[in-house]
């Protein structure tokens, strides 16, 4: 279910006029329609008013989203006046999905018996019995909020953001194709530890991939069709045919991982043995997967692709894992962030070019086809990693932006200059804490969302760094 189906939840407390509950059924419908989302809503006739009070409404309402368990990704309670917590608590203590709260404003001139709503004060209420049970929950700025308003809008984008990562990383799968290199103890990880928080690791020995790879006929339909697809995914005219033969190959194993083991991302040993013993460096590979919707890391940094699929989860587009690499002139806060070219190529300023990694080259020319070299684009983005330690998940999630600003032709790889305000203290938290030199990046600013997603629903830890 990628796109978001709210159960709609209304809350009441008697005294209040049944007009106010009928309109907010109208409202929030044609709110919820008019964002580009799905609902279901109770019948009218399920309890009084359609709107839950006491807690035999509640349990009424429970029982109507367990027969429509599986149909709906969130809950929104819509509190068109104070709203009862006993029935609240009671209808959606055992839900199971993210929840939000959104509560109606009173308006100047409204303010007698009949049209007083004191919904702010209501939310309030719920909020407090929902902490004391233990139910997490979302409340979004601002504290009320009328459903045609753009404010509301936003909320639901919001919320459906959440809902997108917090069942998303309930429980998934991880691919590690490969060991982790002997040289990078930095991107060490506990299995253990990322069980604990429903994340499943499936590795794979890289021997085998070699030996699929080496197996397989360059006519075979499977790497024909493969081609077909990188050639006109990027610029791939100064590779060598029997280069890019051995890349399709690559990617149709990969793929077949993916298909067979259902997984949800990647992380893939991308050296020494892709170069000495294959010939190819699979950059490209992993950006053109990652234009595809399927999250994959280099240098076996799982932790990175942990983080790449949350902000793919929460923006719908491809993410990225960089090194912080560079300073960019003086500017304290401003870096290069770089990867030799596994940047999906939708996040790059023009078409990428196949080169022979400059790095792996340097030894042994002709021996690293697959580095799909080029500059990141310019959008605001959100940077974010995470670590096992000690029995715990913990992240770190920061905003900032990628600018135009040129790189000369010179450097080698795709990178981009981005501006993160107070980079240097930041970047001394994040050394002092063991974080690695890797940082996983998303489009869009999205720190509220994951912070949400991660702090109330998931339990992870979560780092401050501002």
């Amino acid at each position: 279910m990628n796109k978001m189906r709210a159960a709609l939840y209304f809350g009441n407390r008697g005294f209040f006029p049944a007009s106010l509950i009928a309109g907010a059924r109208e409202e929030i419908t044609r709110a919820v329609a008019d964002a580009g989302y799905d609902y279901i809503i109770p019948d009218v006739d399920m309890t009084r008013y359609g709107a839950v009070e006491t807690r035999e409404e509640g349990w009424k309402y429970a029982k109507w989203l367990k027969e429509h368990e599986g149909e709906y990704n969130g809950v929104i309670i819509c509190l068109p006046n104070f709203g009862d917590e006993n029935g609240a608590m009671a209808a959606l203590q055992d839900c199971g999905v993210p929840i939000l709260i959104q509560a109606y404003p009173d308006e100047i001139g409204k303010m007698d018996f009949e049209h007083r709503r004191d919904a702010y004060c209501g939310k309030f209420s719920i909020a407090d019995v929902f902490h004391q049970y233990g139910i997490p929950f979302t409340m979004l700025e601002p504290h009320v909020v009328h459903p045609s308003s753009k404010a509301f809008t936003q909320n639901l984008q919001d919320f459906a953001a959440i809902c997108r990562v917090v069942n998303g990383m309930k429980r998934f799968s991880i691919g590690a194709i490969g060991a982790r290199t002997t040289k990078f103890k930095t991107v060490r990880y506990d299995e253990i530890t990322l069980q604990k928080y429903g994340i499943t690791v499936e590795t794979f020995d890289l021997s085998e991939l070699i030996h699929k790879v080496q197996k397989m006929e360059d006519h075979s339909p499977k790497v024909v069709a493969k081609k077909e697809v990188l050639i006109n995914y990027t610029d791939f005219s100064k590779v060598p045919e029997n280069k890019i033969n051995t890349l399709a190959k690559i990617s149709v194993v990969v793929d077949e991982y993916i298909e067979n083991y259902h997984l949800d991302c990647v992380t893939l040993r991308c050296w020494d043995e892709m170069h000495e013993i294959l010939g190819v460096a699979p950059c490209v590979l992993l950006s053109e997967l990652n234009d595809r919707g399927i999250v994959t890391s280099c240098e076996i940094d799982l932790c990175s692709a942990i983080n790449m699929y949350s902000m793919h989860l929460a923006s719908e587009q491809p993410t990225i894992n960089l090194d912080w690499n560079n300073n960019y002139t003086d500017d304290p806060d401003k870096v290069i962030l770089f990867h030799c070219g596994p940047v999906a190529q939708s996040l790059m300023m023009e078409k990428g070019t196949v080169t022979d990694h400059k790095m792996f080259a340097k030894g042994n020319p002709g021996c690293g086809w697959g580095s799909n070299e080029g500059r990141i684009k310019a959008f605001p983005m959100t940077y974010s990693n995470c670590k096992t330690e000690n029995g715990k998940l913990t992240f770190y999630v920061g905003e900032g932006k990628f600018t135009e600003e040129p790189i000369e032709d010179g450097y080698f790889g795709c990178g981009g200059v981005a501006v993160i305000k107070n980079l240097q203290p930041k970047l001394v938290k994040l050394g002092q804490n063991g974080f690695r030199h890797h940082t996983a990046v998303g489009v869009g600013h999205m720190s509220k969302v994951l912070n949400e997603a991660f702090t109330y629903y998931l339990g992870y830890d979560v780092m401050s760094i501002e």
